[in-house]
């Protein structure tokens, strides 16, 4: 095991953060793994995870178990992780630049294809590896103002030429789910099955430049830049899990996820032994522009009728929202039939915000369909 420490510029004199990664397996492994935990720093149940995973794969190692080399990153946003306001976290935006931390990565798309075709041949194995040179080299160059967009580069130069991309997540209050692309889900499907995954949402671009959508575009891109005249294969394929609800940090749940995911790079064939059968998929996989926020009307006291993790049918009493001054009452209904998965941990509901989270199976949205 190889621990780097990476550090991040001061924000002011007097402080100091670093990313720290820890790096498993052959160096010269044909197959590369990235795993981060907690970048939204408020969202710990990966955190703990990837603390189990740093155990197990320092065991694999030390047998020579581990055929693939694999980064795990623990504490993926150490920015977050110290922004607290009067005993409550605050990790999911920068507050200084008031962003999400999981958008805006960069893109650099068009560098990588400049003067590509003149790279490019018939063998697709040979492209790859050209593209991930010239991902590399692109994201070497790019310049950062603050800590925060420091830390997107670290992350992205850390994962660009892993082959299976990882992002260690959670909701407010939830089960298990996850998203990817509708071209990594035959590659993620096993690892949804061992996970338990209730709604496995799909999209190529949700339109946030989210970190699992930063490797993943760009290849899909370049595909349809040069793919009609070269091979071009998929260098990076990944995945956000979404590991229930933010108090969902237990052991027990933790080692399951943790075997989930060593299971599944067994099933790859990345870990020596034989993987465990294919549990049953919990719920098939849907379009992520299926899925329905269900937003309060109006605010006041939200009372739910239904608990994450159960089919609800169209028209399905999901919550109210009790004005209890004005006596009125809010129903929000199931807009589709669909998987019930998440719901807001708040039991107070400000006009328009978020409540629920339905994954149905008819399109209703298109452009943006991330949550803010």
């Amino acid at each position: 095991m190889q621990h780097h420490t990476h550090p991040l510029p001061s924000p002011v004199p007097g402080t100091h953060r670093a990313l720290d990664s820890f790096h498993y397996g052959p160096a010269d492994a044909e197959k590369r793994i990235y795993i981060q935990a907690s970048l939204h720093a408020d969202e710990l149940p990966g955190m703990l995870v990837a603390w189990k995973l740093k155990q197990r794969l320092a065991r694999l190692e030390a047998d020579s178990s581990l055929q693939a080399r694999v980064v795990l990153v623990p504490v993926a946003n150490p920015i977050g992780l110290d922004q607290q306001l009067m005993d409550t976290p605050l990790g999911r935006y920068d507050l200084e630049s008031v962003t999400n931390f999981n958008r805006g990565y960069h893109d650099v798309t068009d560098e990588i294809a400049e003067g590509l075709a003149e790279a490019l041949t018939q063998d697709p194995e040979h492209n790859k590896a050209e593209i991930r040179r010239r991902f590399e080299a692109a994201l070497e160059t790019r310049q950062a103002s603050s800590s925060h967009e420091t830390l997107h580069l670290m992350q992205q130069r850390l994962a660009c030429n892993a082959d299976f991309i990882l992002d260690l997540h959670c909701d407010f209050n939830a089960v298990e789910h996850l998203y990817t692309t509708p071209a990594a889900w035959p590659d993620f499907e096993p690892l949804a099955r061992y996970y338990g995954a209730k709604a496995s949402m799909l999209a190529t671009d949700s339109g946030g430049a989210s970190f699992d959508e930063c490797f993943t575009l760009v290849w899909e891109r370049l595909r349809e830049r040069f793919g009609e005249r070269f091979p071009i294969p998929y260098g990076s394929q990944s995945i956000t899990l979404e590991l229930r609800g933010q108090q969902d940090i237990e052991h027990t749940l933790a080692e399951r996820d943790a075997n989930a995911i060593l299971n599944w790079l067994t099933h790859l064939g990345l870990i020596d032994g034989e993987a465990p059968p294919l549990p049953d998929l919990a719920y098939p996989a849907t379009d992520l522009a299926a899925m329905d926020f269900l937003h309060a009307p109006a605010g006041g006291l939200i009372v739910f009728h239904r608990e994450p993790g159960r089919v609800v049918e169209a028209g399905e009493l999901i919550a109210e929202i009790i004005d209890p001054i004005t006596d009125v009452v809010h129903e929000l209904r199931a807009e589709q039939r669909g998987m019930f998965y998440a719901r807001t941990q708040r039991r107070m509901a400000t006009a328009g915000m978020i409540v629920a989270d339905v994954a149905g199976h008819e399109v209703r949205r298109s452009g943006y369909l991330l949550a803010p």
